[in-house]
């Protein structure tokens, strides 16, 4: 009871509010955006590096923002019967509204580091809700799953926007997209591109990542019909739209889009048709709408953009319909499987009703606006510069196999003759699960009958937005004559309805098939065991608790990095001009050499303490011969302080060699030196750059009327750097506690 009455409380009425209103906000600026093409706010967050809060609502965005509002607002009523009485309904409304806001500022933002934080942030949300129901290993795998192979794609994607933002020499996307001739000239445009389309065609599930996304309908429906048709997976085809201005127009983006998305389409309408849960079929139908949309994204063409344009909105609509729909099944009787259920229009006519709307839109039958959109698709393919048989090819098979999985989906469960018990007696959904299928499949309706009301007011303007606004959109029409595009419609019609006639062996042919295919999901937990064992390896050959391959490691990896930065770079430091060489000058230089062999080739401990204090005393003469004899003290008093502890100290140690056998160890000689020499040549290479006063002079006037101190140094340290400095005595503190345990640790084991 108390999970009810929190399902009908604050958490269920909250997001419902929160959705809604800003669904009506975005509704009201579509005014607005007509008029002006696009509305930028701009807020500053990190100056210093041209990071803003920074929002752009044109075409795009609007599109985007109205669907993940509209479509939430219905999903979230929907949830809050769904999941009537769930024990954690406020933690899954919470997620689900986390999402929704993330969302919406990806779609948003007008920085790309910004975009990138809601990027993160959508990812974050989705594993949270892909694994609502943790409890099972399937709800933990297949959220893990989605996490790592979207999370890696963002780690490239993210190296990618940087890389576009230098570039540009601006981080703002109302900057970048307006710079296209200069960023596919630049000569970093490759890398970029690679980059960003790794991000997107992981988000997007293009093959060969898409493997994902059917494993995560492992979450409740409702999220489902919201993150993985409306929303998130497009988050990937929103970042291709949004950047088409900037890097479309080339060779490797026509071919990488078209080939991923062509294959990816094809492949996905197969398994669509191999499947028979209602959902993973409707999850590999997304992956289909994902890879047509990246196609069409891949062109140039004013019909492919806004086929692009219109496929977008049509695939949201029908799609989260389905998927609601198939909850609504799911809870009446207990089962998705198609092999099962039969005969459900009797006891549930409506959702019947809303399933037959839906699916004539994802068929593509007419008045709907599934067929315009598909005529725009064949308009679209047949106006590919390059190949256009192949792309038209590839959108005729894709299509009939949807008319055939359309019918699968929202046909045999209703209409055909149920002919296996059912493990519940089926009965209507209550109206709020049943609210938003119906909305959304009667939209699909009446936009068809009545395209301009979608022309006017998102279309043109997506256009606009993807193409920078060098093309226009082409009109939206349920008639537009006898031509190439309604002869593919009819052999659509034809092919789909031969294809749903022997779907069911079809069916058992092409599972036969695809289990004798490499899968990658097969291969996914052979993978994360390699994974753990590389880490169970790093972790026994670094953290074995020696302090010395600690410090090896450590040098070794500081070695590696500067010396191959000033390789990459060809950084080499000039001869330094010799003047008067002074006989001090020469002893103080044996002395350091001499003290530097004795700790090296020394088997005592001791002796090697002193010869390191002798080095020090060195570097404290240098400071007075040239004049700085504070810091020489200072030295001089570190010095005899770190003889005097570490003396000590070695008496606590235990003895690591008695015969000191292992005392002579040439490759930490040799690391030693490589590190020295490295460090010399970076001290000497940076004393060849001309000095940057501006901070000592600000030093040099500020000190005395501001800090009231004529000491420069202890000024900077005690009132300029005062936060700096307590870290710094914050960390000697912790350092020597450590110290102080490591000693109490060691002492009970000396022999």
């Amino acid at each position: 009871m108390a999970g009810g009455r929190r399902g009908n409380g604050l958490a269920g009425v909250l997001p419902i509010a929160i959705s809604a209103a800003l669904f009506l906000y975005f509704l009201a600026m579509i005014p607005d955006v007509a008029a002006s093409g696009a509305l930028v706010i701009h807020w500053q967050w990190v100056p210093s590096l041209d990071i803003a809060l920074s929002w752009r609502l044109d075409g795009l965005s609007l599109t985007f923002a109205l669907l993940i509002s509209g479509i939430g607002t219905l999903v979230m009523l929907y949830s809050n019967s769904y999941l009537r009485g769930h024990p954690q309904y406020a933690r899954f409304a919470l997620f689900l509204t986390s999402f929704m806001l993330a969302m919406l500022g990806l779609v948003l933002s007008d920085n790309l580091i910004a975009l990138f934080v809601f990027w993160e942030l959508t990812t974050i949300t989705s594993y949270l809700l892909i694994g609502f129901g943790h409890e099972t290993p399937k709800g933990r795998r297949s959220a893990l799953q989605a996490l790592f192979v979207t999370g890696a794609g963002a780690l490239a994607m993210l190296a990618g926007l940087i890389l576009l933002g230098r570039a540009a020499g601006s981080f703002e996307l109302s900057d970048i997209l307006r710079m296209g001739p200069e960023i596919r000239a630049h000569e970093h445009y490759t890398a970029i591109l690679i980059l960003v389309l790794a991000g997107a065609f992981t988000k997007s599930a293009q093959v060969p990542f898409h493997f994902w996304l059917p494993n995560a309908m492992a979450a409740p429906t409702p999220v489902s019909a919201f993150l993985h048709s409306a929303t998130m997976v497009k988050a990937g085809v929103y970042l291709m739209a949004r950047l088409h201005p900037t890097l479309s127009g080339t060779d490797a983006w026509l071919w990488s889009l078209t080939i991923a998305g062509a294959v990816t389409a094809v492949y996905a309408s197969f398994k669509a048709l191999s499947q028979t849960d209602l959902k993973q079929a409707l999850a590999y139908t997304t992956l289909m709408a994902l890879g047509t949309l990246t196609l069409f994204l891949g062109q140039q063409s004013g019909y492919a953009i806004t086929a692009f344009a219109t496929f977008l909105i049509v695939h949201s609509l029908y799609k989260a319909a389905l998927f609601l729909v198939v909850g609504c099944i799911d809870h009446a009787t207990g089962t998705r499987e198609a092999e099962v259920l039969g005969g459900l229009a009797r006891a549930m006519p409506i959702t019947a009703a809303a399933a037959a709307l839906s699916a004539l839109s994802m068929a593509g039958f007419p008045p709907f606006l599934g067929f315009i959109g598909k005529e725009l698709k064949y308009a679209g393919a047949l106006a590919v510069a390059s190949e256009p048989m192949f792309v038209a090819g590839a959108v005729l098979l894709s299509n009939a196999l949807m008319l055939a999985v359309a019918g699968v989906v929202a046909f045999r469960p209703f209409w055909r003759r149920n002919e296996q018990p059912l493990p519940r007696a089926p009965h209507e959904a209550p109206w709020p699960m049943l609210a938003g299928p119906v909305i959304l499949a009667i939209l699909g309706a009446l936009f068809g009958l009545w395209p301009d009301l979608l022309q006017t007011t998102l279309v043109d303007r997506t256009v606009q937005a993807v193409t920078g606004g060098d093309l226009e959109a082409k009109e939206l029409k349920l008639w537009a004559g006898v031509n190439m595009p309604l002869i593919l419609s009819i052999a659509t019609f034809v092919l789909g309805l031969l294809l749903y006639a022997v779907h069911r062996p079809l069916r058992r042919g092409l599972q036969a098939f695809f289990a004798r295919m490499i899968s990658l999901d097969g291969r996914w937990d052979g993978f994360l065991d390699a994974v753990k064992g590389l880490s169970a390896w790093q972790t026994r050959t670094i953290q074995n608790g020696r302090l010395q391959s600690y410090l090896t490691i450590t040098f070794a990896v500081v070695l590696v990095t500067l010396g191959g930065t000033m390789l990459a770079r060809q950084v080499w430091p000039a001869a330094p001009e010799v003047g008067e060489v002074r006989w001090s000058h020469i002893a103080i230089v044996l002395l350091i050499i001499g003290g530097t062999l004795l700790a090296a080739f020394t088997r005592s401990r001791i002796t090697a303490v002193a010869g390191l204090g002798v080095v020090g005393i060195g570097v404290a003469m240098v400071f007075i011969v040239f004049g700085a004899p504070d810091v020489a003290i200072t030295q001089l008093l570190v010095e005899t302080l770190v003889v005097v502890l570490v003396a000590v100290a070695m008496l606590r140690l235990p003895f690591l060699d008695r015969k000191g056998e292992s005392d002579w160890r040439p490759g930490h000689l040799l690391l030693g030196t490589a590190l020295g020499a490295t460090v010399t040549a970076i001290l000497l290479a940076v004393l060849e750059t001309p000095l940057d006063r501006r901070l000592t002079d600000f030093f040099e006037t500020a000190s005395w009327p501001e800090a009231f101190g004529r000491n420069v140094v202890n000024v900077i340290l005690v009132d300029f750097r005062a936060l700096d400095t307590f870290g710094e005595i914050a960390v000697v503190v912790i350092a020597a506690l450590a110290a102080y345990a490591l000693l109490r640790t060691t002492a009970g084991r000396r022999p």
